[in-house]
């Protein structure tokens, strides 16, 4: 009798099978808690310093959320601020990039154009020695720039060493709403090519494409290039009416499907297009992520353009953010979401990466063929392949070493302080005495210069001595090492191609802003310039 009781159990568990899953998961979760309860209570009770409940709590939430995806984390009250500069672009403050060394001042390194910073004369290379009456030289860079921070109508003073007069003034500013704008360029290429550079997904970004596109029509656009390459996207609205822009209304952009059944949702074009026939050029690389990926996966999946450059990242997920106790905030995975064919961008998991984050390389047996609106094959598996695959200069690392130890930054600012201007943007470039006055500059500088072979050299040599390999060795070893010697000024001086450009993109931003050093950048594109003369050939 019991054995027919316990059949009739397990049969209605199979026939109400969402409910005792639903109950085993709230079982699992209620036990979990209740062990973590019972640990802090003990801990609190018995545990032999003062226990720092804020700091594991916070390192345990994290950990926890750490095992689910990389999207997933919380924002506790205090950090909202930082979670609406990542929605929105927008902070309350001057509008300036700061630069800070450990044991100096900060320094202004860049004031946006138009802001309450660049309003108030802050320019390139001007100190700030106190932010509201508070020295900066103890303070690291973050404080720095969170003082600078706040509620917008509110004022901040400083006091100045202004960078070419050497004055000390007293500047006060009232902190604005500070927009970073997500297209950061709007320009023509040549006689008919149009080019917008966008950088993210942020509220009202799809107006700001579509007011670039008019102007680029009014100045004679004859075909558009949109580039995407390292944008890392945001709204997946944004996405979708970016796509609507050059698409059949209720043409389909993405769908979108969570844990549950019922969670499949489509999201189609809602407006008339302003062009459903101007050939398009989506430039993605390996930086291109998330609504990017939308974007670019759309406009293959319904033939509306060729995609250009490298694989994109590979991020197929949607986020939402939930709001939890004590006002923080929970950004949650909450499904993937699929490009019209059927593809999920999402790499198949997350252990295959490049050194980046970026989708590695994923064999055609492990993924699957979707066709496009004309019948062309695509695959998923982990990002959007594109089109005509156009590959990125490489740069060596001197020149990553000059960029993020600052070196060029430093080097910019010093120029600041003594050049009151510099050529038109068309005209200028580094002059090869500038370019030794860079390397001099350079030379009283502390960073790893050391090429990437004799970084290897290192490296083995060091694995040698560890398995006692060295001493055998010596000679040889002694004498390679000689031939990859090679002077901080002989090896800037070898690489000056490369790192030209750099500075020259900086200084026309500290001169012109933003938008000049795009321009910059353009000049020396060369897969935007390859990928512009294949295009040509490329029907689809």
């Amino acid at each position: 009798m019991k054995r027919k009781y316990i059949a009739a159990a397990v049969m209605a568990a199979v026939i109400s099978g969402i409910s005792v899953y639903g109950q085993s998961k709230s079982f699992k979760l209620g036990q979990w808690v209740e062990i973590q309860n019972s640990i802090l209570k003990e801990l609190n009770r018995s545990y032999v310093d003062t226990l720092p409940v804020d700091r594991i709590m916070r390192a345990g939430v994290s950990a926890m959320l750490e095992n689910l995806d990389p999207y997933t984390i919380y924002i506790p009250e205090e950090e909202n601020e930082d979670l609406q500069m990542m929605l929105s672009k927008t902070y309350g403050g001057i509008g300036a990039i700061i630069f800070k060394d450990k044991e100096a001042n900060v320094v202004i390194n860049e004031p946006y154009y138009g802001s309450p910073a660049w309003k108030n004369g802050l320019r390139c290379g001007d100190e700030i020695v106190t932010i509201d009456g508070m020295p900066t030289k103890g303070l690291e860079a973050k404080e720095s720039s969170d003082r600078m921070k706040g509620k917008p109508g509110t004022t901040v003073n400083f006091k100045v060493v202004k960078a070419r007069s050497r004055d000390t003034v007293d500047v006060a500013i009232v902190r604005e709403r500070i927009h970073i704008p997500d297209v950061e360029y709007v320009g023509m290429l040549d006689d008919t090519t149009g080019y917008i550079a966008q950088s993210g997904f942020t509220d009202k970004v799809s107006e700001e494409i579509r007011t670039g596109y008019f102007k680029l029509k009014e100045q004679g656009m004859k075909r558009l290039v949109l580039d995407l390459r390292g944008n890392g996207g945001g709204l997946m609205n944004e996405a979708i009416n970016i796509v609507s822009l050059f698409v059949p209304k209720g043409s389909l952009v993405v769908s979108s499907k969570g844990i549950a059944p019922d969670t499949y949702k489509e999201f189609r074009t809602t407006s008339e297009p302003v062009d459903t026939l101007i050939p398009l050029i989506v430039m993605v690389d390996s930086g291109s992520a998330s609504s990017s990926e939308i974007v670019a996966g759309a406009i293959q999946d319904l033939d509306r353009g060729i995609i250009m450059g490298k694989r994109t990242f590979g991020k197929g997920l949607v986020q939402t953010v939930r709001p939890i106790a004590y006002n923080g905030q929970l950004k949650v995975t909450t499904a993937k979401y699929y490009t019209p064919s059927g593809r999920c961008v999402q790499a198949i998991d997350y252990s295959h990466r490049n050194e980046d984050g970026s989708v590695g390389h994923i064999p055609d047996s492990l993924t699957h063929e979707f066709k496009t609106a004309k019948g062309r094959t695509v695959r998923d598996g982990g990002g959007i392949t594109p089109d005509v695959e156009v590959d990125a200069p490489s740069y060596s690392r001197l020149v990553y070493s000059l960029v993020l130890n600052g070196i060029i930054d430093r080097y910019v600012i010093q120029y600041a302080r003594e050049h009151d201007t510099i050529p038109a943007l068309a005209s200028f470039r580094l002059s090869d005495e500038e370019f030794e006055d860079f390397i001099k500059f350079a030379k009283t500088q502390e960073f790893d210069y050391r090429s990437s072979a004799r970084t290897l050299f290192d490296q083995m040599k060091e694995e040698l001595e560890s398995d006692g390999l060295a001493g055998d060795m010596k000679e040889e070893l002694a004498a390679l090492e000689k031939a990859m010697e090679i002077d901080k000024e002989d090896f800037i001086r070898l690489k000056k191609d490369e790192i030209v450009p750099f500075i020259e993109e900086e200084l026309a931003v500290r001169y012109y802003f933003q938008e000049a050093g795009i321009q910059v950048r353009l000049r020396y594109d060369s897969q935007l310039k390859e990928a512009l003369e294949k295009a040509g050939a490329v029907k689809i």
